[in-house]
């Protein structure tokens, strides 16, 4: 009989009992039997501990100070017994087939050390709003994929703990976009990826979520991509089209900054990707406008050209833009 792999699911918890019994009880719910599930409760002042307490030794748990995600995620890793690694969010839960879909699929392809799939976005209680199949944009999971489309979310894929140690963990100075470092490090690295083409995890959208701090969130993923680039190791062809992934790392900055309702922030990051942008400054702001409603559609909510155009911070911008659009061979700005 073949041995089951051991699973560790790992969870940070923050201040999380308003929704950690639920992403605990997925776990537990799970059709795949061999896991253990460690909480790292770092440094929460609500009744995280006492929820965690009421689960004796069906869980794993783990206090330290506030360190931030991050460093959550590192200690879990840490303490881990399994040889796979699965992240899950106090907010998110999985489905039950979540573990047994990734884990045939590590065993099926042993020279992949981390799986990826879709997740189901879902309001606060749990109601959902739209699934996400990231592999439509993104098929192959390659270095190229990984930088140009950004398709992270840690509650929705599975790791091969040797992978996660061998390249060191999370990026403790990150906390929006500590996941977003280790992929790209990972892939940097060779750690080949590939897709279960199902959605296994719900991703919870409510006011206390964490990427609705889109100032650090944007700060942060910038940060990334300059940490990356700044690196000497990067292939050739990844590094000819630097410019190509950062200006869509600024679009959709700006667009999370829109969404938030940071416009001044949103006209800075705009501004920025102008000296990356591959397009004339027409077909630029087209593209803008068109990064903007494909975002809008993907997180199921409204977008209105109108109240964009509306927004004084958008009209300085294309006055700005068309004051300079007489020097290419293109006619009107929107």
């Amino acid at each position: 009989m073949t041995t089951l792999p051991l699973v560790s699911v790992v969870i940070p918890a923050y201040n999380g009992d308003r929704y950690l019994s639920a992403a605990i009880e997925s776990v537990l719910q799970q059709t795949y039997p061999h896991c253990e599930i460690i909480v790292v409760n770092d440094g929460s002042t609500d009744s995280t501990a006492q929820v965690l307490a009421s689960y004796g030794n069906r869980i794993r748990a783990f206090d330290q100070p506030n360190l931030g995600v991050a460093a959550a995620r590192n200690r879990g890793i840490e303490v881990a017994a399994g040889e796979l690694i699965a992240f899950l969010d106090q907010d998110d839960y999985f489905f039950p087939n979540k573990l047994a879909l990734q884990v045939a699929c590590l065993q099926l392809h042993p020279e992949i050390g981390m799986v990826h799939s879709g997740w189901q976005r879902v309001d606060a209680q749990g109601h959902p709003l739209n699934a996400i199949q990231p592999w439509q944009d993104a098929p192959l999971l390659t270095l190229h994929q990984w930088l140009q489309w950004m398709p992270v979310l840690l509650s929705a894929m599975m790791f091969r703990r040797c992978w996660l140690q061998r390249v060191g963990g999370l990026d403790s100075r990150f906390q929006q976009a500590c996941d977003v470092d280790l992929v790209q490090r990972l892939a940097l690295m060779g750690c080949a990826a590939t897709w279960v083409r199902q959605v296994t995890v719900a991703y919870r959208q409510h006011d206390r979520n964490d990427s609705l701090n889109t100032l650090l969130q944007a700060a942060e993923s910038w940060a990334v991509r300059d940490h990356f680039f700044a690196r000497t190791d990067i292939p050739l062809f990844i590094r000819q089209r630097e410019h190509q992934y950062r200006y869509h790392t600024l679009v959709w900055i700006a667009w999370r900054l829109y969404y938030t309702h940071h416009f001044d922030a949103m006209q800075d990051y705009l501004k920025r990707s102008l000296h990356y942008t591959p397009y004339p400054p027409t077909q630029t702001i087209l593209n803008w406008i068109a990064s903007f409603r494909r975002h809008a559609h993907d997180q199921h909510c409204s977008f209105e050209f109108a109240q964009l155009s509306n927004l004084p911070q958008w009209q300085s911008l294309i006055q700005d833009i068309a004051a300079q659009a007489a020097s290419y061979p293109v006619s009107g700005v929107i």
